[in-house]
């Protein structure tokens, strides 16, 4: 790793992730020059390779786009790839080279918007948890929200890639690969790996594995879960997705989630010292990821 002085290590490197979206893209970087601390970060954009010619007018808008941003940040560098990589190689090694420098990176699709506080709040957990090796992830979002605990965090096995942190020794176990995790995996690692057979995660590793879907997130999430790591999420999201619009290559679209966009600008970063997954906020996470279960959420009290 690269040595960096004291104050540029205060604050984590953020690496953008972008493909064809100029809209989307837009409104990312506004709300991130708009967030407590842009002017002391630095700014990765990571464009990925064209596919075809509309890809790459669009990503001649995304490049202009993206430097009338400069000024907002410490510093600003484009990284557009020559060739198109896919946007799990492409995310994956934007997050290896970046962290291999700074030892810790915070990364943001071009499908997300912040909070004001969102900088401040991944800064200040990265932090807080960064001689803990039990914890391996930062999330910006969760399914569950409480806005009388807009402080607060909790600790579960979980991570959520809608704007999210790590540090390099935690990164540096990453692997993709599903064949070695369906050999790995027995019954009841895949039912908790699931969150109780919530049918949402472990199919994504068979999808992968059948070449249906290319994506990265799903083997972050085995990797922490294969080494019994602990992934923070606050209980009043910082971040929200705007890509369920049919726009993303994996998202869909999705009218109810589109319109979910309450963000917590509060950033009174309040971490836990006791490092167990949380049960309560595990049961409500379990009804949010199942459909079958959603008439069960208020009836559990965190």
């Amino acid at each position: 790793m690269i040595k960096t002085n004291n104050a540029d290590n205060k604050y984590a490197p953020i690496v953008l992730i972008a493909y064809n979206r100029a809209e989307h893209i837009n409104k990312t970087l506004e709300a991130l020059s708009s967030n407590i601390d842009a002017e002391n970060t630095r700014l990765y954009c990571y464009i990925d390779g064209p596919k075809n010619v509309n890809d790459t007018k669009s990503q001649i808008k995304i490049k202009k786009i993206v430097n009338l941003f400069n000024a907002n940040f410490k510093s600003l560098k484009i990284i557009h790839r020559k060739k198109n990589y896919g946007l799990a190689i492409n995310i994956s090694q934007a997050v290896t080279e970046t962290i291999s420098k700074y030892g810790k990176v915070i990364v943001v699709e071009d499908d997300i918007i912040t909070s004001k506080s969102f900088i401040k709040y991944m800064n200040d957990a990265l932090k807080f948890y960064e001689n803990e090796k039990k914890v391996w992830h930062i999330s910006a979002h969760s399914e569950i929200n409480f806005k009388e605990r807009a402080n607060e965090i909790y600790l579960w096995r979980l991570m959520n890639c809608w704007g999210w942190a790590t540090w390099k020794d935690r990164w540096d176990y990453y692997e993709k690969n599903p064949k070695n995790l369906i050999n790995e995996f027995n019954s009841e690692m895949v039912k908790k790996f699931d969150l109780n057979e919530s049918g949402i995660f472990w199919r994504q590793v068979i999808a992968n594995a059948t070449q249906e879907i290319d994506t990265w997130a799903i083997f972050w999430y085995a990797t922490i879960f294969k080494h019994q790591g602990l992934c923070v999420s606050p209980f009043y999201s910082y971040s929200a997705n705007i890509g369920f619009d049919g726009s993303g290559v994996h998202c869909g679209s999705d009218e109810v989630k589109q319109e979910r966009q309450i963000l917590n600008h509060h950033g009174n970063f309040i971490g836990k010292v006791e490092l167990i997954e949380d049960n309560k906020a595990l049961q409500l996470n379990e009804i949010a990821y199942s459909p079958k279960k959603k008439r069960l959420r208020y009836k559990i009290k965190v």
